[in-house]
C-alpha cells in the first residue's frame, strides 16, 4: 500500500475569488417594488396590454382599443389595467365616457437599467 502527497495549498496568499460589483444591487425595498412589477408583466394579458398601448400612435389608447383583441370580459381588461397601473407601469385619463392609458417611460427606463447588464460589463 502506498501513501500518496496531498499537495500542499497556501493559504496566506490572498485569491481574488470574486469579480468587483460594477453598480449597486437592489435593496430590500427596491426588490419588493420589481417583484410587484414582475408579477404584474408575467400575466401574458397585462404582458399584451402594456405592448397595445406601448404601440399605439402618440404613446396613449383609448379603453376602447384594448378591449377588442382579447376574449377576455370588459371588465376583466379593467381589472388588469388596474393592476398595471397599481405596479406604476400605465396611467391613465378620463375624457368624457372614455379612459385613456399611456404607459410611463420612467418605469420601462428603470426595468431596461436593471436587465441591461451589457451596461455593466462595459
Amino acid at each position: 500500500m502506498s501513501i500518496k502527497k496531498l499537495p500542499v495549498i497556501d493559504l496566506t496568499t490572498p485569491v481574488a475569488c470574486c469579480s468587483p460589483l460594477v453598480r449597486e444591487p437592489l435593496d430590500e425595498a427596491g426588490a419588493t417594488e420589481l417583484a410587484a412589477t414582475f408579477k404584474a408583466l408575467a400575466d401574458p394579458v397585462r404582458l399584451r396590454l402594456l405592448s397595445l398601448i406601448a404601440s399605439h400612435a402618440g404613446g396613449e389608447a383609448c379603453v376602447c382599443d384594448l378591449t377588442g383583441p382579447f376574449d377576455v370580459s370588459q371588465p376583466t381588461i379593467s381589472h388588469h389595467l388596474k393592476v398595471l397601473k397599481q405596479v406604476g407601469l400605465i396611467d391613465s385619463e378620463r375624457r368624457g365616457t372614455w379612459v385613456y392609458y399611456w404607459v410611463l417611460p420612467a418605469a420601462l427606463e428603470r426595468l431596461s437599467a436593471l436587465l441591461n447588464t451589457a451596461e455593466a460589463r462595459a
